[in-house]
Order: C-alpha cells, then sequence, then structure tokens
C-alpha cells in the first residue's frame, strides 16, 4: 500500500477546528431524486463536531477558575548553556492567590521539577506526561522554531491538564510554579538521594515478589491500556512514515512542474496546455505542503503524547500494585510470625489504608483520564479529516479548472476548423 493511499485511508477519521469555511461538495438541494435524504456534506458534519466542542467547553468552562498560558518563548544563552524560557501567564479567582494575576518566566527543567513534585506527592494520581527533553529522531533540530512552537504547545497542555485536575490543581508546588518569579530555592527542596533509593528498593522487592489477589476492576485496567498503548505505538510510527512518504512524494511534485515548463518551451503547439499542467502541479505541490504541515502540528504530537500517557498510566499501575504487594507481604508475616505482632498489625493496617486509597484515587483518576484522552483524540482526528478533505477538494478543483480550458480550447479550435 502506497503512502497516499494509506494516508487517504487514515484521513477517513479526521478535520480541524481552526477553520470557519464549509466545504459544498455535494448538491445543495435537501433531497435525492428519489425522495430520500441527501447525506450531510463534508461541510455540515464539520458544523455539527463545532457544535457539539463547543456546548462540551461550555459546560466545562462554568466550573474552570485557573487559566494558564505559556508564550512570548525567548532563548537564552550562557557561557555554559543555551536554553529556552517561556512567558507563563496565570489568571484566577481562587482565594489562595495573593493576586487574580501572576507572570513568570520558566525554562524546561522547571516543568519537570514541577512534574517530579507531583507524582512524589500523589503517586497514585495520573500526571500528564511533558514533551521529551530531546527532540525525536527524524523530526526538527533542537532549538529550530518549528521545535521550539511544538514544545511550547505540550507545555501549554501540560499546565492546562494539571490546572484541570480537582487535586493536583491545589497543589502548593503548582501554585509555587504559576507565582514564584524565582524557582532557585524551591528546586533545590525536596526528598534526598537515599530516600528515593529506598523507595525504589522497594518497588523493586515488591515486583518481584509480585501479587497474588490484584482486584479485577484494576485486571482490566491493565488488559486495556496494554492494548490501547500497542495500538496508539503502532498508529504514532505509521503516521510519522506516512509524513516521511508525503514528504519524498512532494519532492517529486516540486521536480514534476518544471519538467512541464520546459517541455512547453519547445513544443509550440501544446505549449498551453503542457504551462496549464505545471502551474497545476505547482499548486497542488503547495496544498500538499500545507496538508503535511497540518499533519505534523497536529496529529503527530496528539498521538506522541498519548504514547506517554500510556507509559504514564502504567507507572500508576506498577505503583498500586506495589503497595497492594507490601501489604500481602505484611500481612502474611503477621499470620506467621510469633512476635512483635501488635507493631507489626500496626504496620499492616496503615498497609491496609493506603491500598484502599491507592486504589480510590486511581479508580476516580481512571475515568478522568480515559475522558480526556477521547476528547483530545477525537478532536485530532476530526481536525486532520477536515484539513484532508480541504486538501483533496482544492487539488480536485485545480485539475478540473485544467479539464474546463482545455474543453473550451478544444471547442474553439472545432468551430475554427468548421469555418
Amino acid at each position: 500500500m502506497s503512502g497516499q493511499t494509506v494516508a487517504a485511508d487514515l484521513s477517513g477519521h479526521m478535520l480541524d477546528l481552526d477553520e470557519d469555511e464549509d466545504l459544498e461538495v455535494f448538491t445543495k438541494n435537501s433531497s435525492l431524486a428519489d425522495g430520500s435524504p441527501m447525506p450531510n456534506s463534508p461541510g455540515s458534519m464539520v458544523n455539527q463536531y463545532r457544535l457539539e466542542e463547543d456546548e462540551e467547553d461550555q459546560l466545562g468552562a462554568y466550573t474552570k477558575d485557573i487559566f494558564v498560558t505559556v508564550d512570548n518563548p525567548e532563548s537564552n544563552v550562557t557561557a555554559i548553556e543555551t536554553f529556552i524560557m517561556y512567558r507563563v501567564v496565570t489568571k484566577t479567582t481562587r482565594s489562595e492567590f495573593d493576586s487574580s494575576e501572576y507572570e513568570v518566566r520558566r525554562r524546561y527543567q522547571d516543568f519537570l521539577w514541577l512534574r517530579s513534585r507531583l507524582e512524589e506527592n500523589h503517586p497514585m494520581l495520573i500526571v500528564h506526561p511533558l514533551p521529551e527533553k530531546f527532540v525525536m529522531k527524524g523530526m526538527v533540530e533542537r532549538f529550530n522554531d518549528d521545535f521550539i512552537e511544538t514544545r511550547r504547545k505540550a507545555l501549554h497542555r501540560f499546565l492546562n491538564k494539571i490546572s484541570e485536575h480537582p487535586v493536583l490543581s491545589y497543589s502548593q508546588h503548582f501554585k509555587v510554579f504559576l507565582t514564584a518569579q524565582d524557582l532557585v530555592s524551591q528546586r533545590k527542596q525536596g526528598p534526598g538521594f537515599l530516600s528515593r533509593m529506598g523507595e525504589t528498593v522497594r518497588a523493586v522487592a515488591n515486583s518481584v515478589r509480585g501479587l497474588k489477589s490484584r482486584p479485577e476492576e484494576f485486571t482490566v485496567m491493565q488488559d486495556y491500556m496494554e492494548n490501547f498503548s500497542n495500538k496508539i505505538c503502532s498508529v504514532d510510527k505509521v503516521t510519522q512514515r506516512i509524513i516521511k512518504e508525503q514528504r519524498e512524494y512532494l519532492d517529486e511534485l516540486k521536480q514534476y512542474s518544471p519538467t512541464y515548463t520546459q517541455w512547453a518551451e519547445s513544443e509550440e503547439e501544446l505549449s498551453q496546455p503542457l504551462k496549464a499542467i505545471a502551474s497545476c502541479v505547482e499548486r497542488c505541490s503547495k496544498e500538499t505542503e500545507e496538508q503535511i504541515h497540518h499533519l505534523t502540528e497536529v496529529l503527530v504530537p496528539t498521538l506522541h503524547e498519548y504514547v506517554l500517557c500510556a507509559e504514564t498510566v502504567k507507572a500508576v499501575m506498577r505503583r498500586r500494585d506495589n503497595v497492594q504487594a507490601e501489604f500481602e507481604a505484611k500481612n502474611e508475616a503477621l499470620v506467621s510470625r510469633k512476635v512483635d505482632q501488635e507493631a507489626l498489625q500496626e504496620e499492616v493496617d496503615g498497609l491496609a489504608d493506603r491500598v484502599e486509597l491507592a486504589n480510590n484515587a486511581l479508580r476516580g483518576d481512571w475515568s478522568r483520564w480515559q475522558n480526556g484522552m477521547r476528547t483530545d483524540l477525537r478532536s485530532a482526528f476530526i481536525s486532520t479529516a477536515e484539513k484532508n478533505v480541504e486538501h483533496y477538494e482544492k487539488c480536485l478543483a485545480v485539475w478540473e479548472s485544467f479539464l474546463l480550458s482545455q474543453r473550451e480550447e478544444f471547442s474553439q479550435q472545432r468551430g475554427e476548423d468548421a469555418s
């Protein structure tokens, strides 16, 4: 299957939410000749999706009381490193904030600090992933304008995911990140190396020990995530291959047009149609370039974001399993041990509470994460579908105009010959 065919198949599920033009490719009559209702045009379908999403946004807007924007990236060069600083603007009506608006500048490492603090303090909640530190293979170079913009969007999404979370958005670390002008002193605070190592050793021991009776609902979650992870990784890889093939196709198109132009110079009788074809190819090249850009800017980042999300969710599930495994081990020790039972009983009771808290936290976040994931992917698919429809319609119009011009020219020639 060629890249163009795969791209066409993939586009059948996808639309751009930023355009306002209605795409009319069907007749404007509301019914067919036999009286049956006319199928929805792509444009009306687009508007229907927009209306549904606007209604969803309005429903969510009533409870949101903190709004965060990441913009205005600036390059900073020191004697030892080069890095990008982003402006983070926060507007809020929450009473725990001293002001209703804040503006700070943050670099990528500051975002890493925030996420690590959130994950350490809320290990059973799903903390949205950050974009990777280094650019993916095959993508743009580090600190290239496109890379910086892609990262800015990802950082913006990260902060907004946190701001929409009913627990994480009230974290003191999140508040400090949004309001403190200097994070240096804050970033130095945190669990020590030995503390983190102790947590890691316990997690490894529990994972080796394994679980004996994981609740069915969490087994179902785990199976779902394994399947989701495999599918999203596969779609992500195929989409990037499609883009690679489309770029190669675009390179061929760009060489194709000049060939017709040069041919027209030596073929007087065919000069007009050859030049017209050259023009059509050039215009289609520009449309293809826009389509590739849209896939790169909209679909790929969303897919890859949820590749990272899948790993994040699986890590949370492993941490829940580790807590339960530790509880089971201590409970077994309590049954078999004859001494120190009182102290061990207190430890077992504490672990039982931790298991219950972990279950409730993951249970609540799981539903929230699934809803957000489905909304984000649906939006990306719709956006890409609309862009693909626009691309194919514009290319179709280009070639139809060529055919029309040739028919008119052919009719004129026949009229001249007849006279």
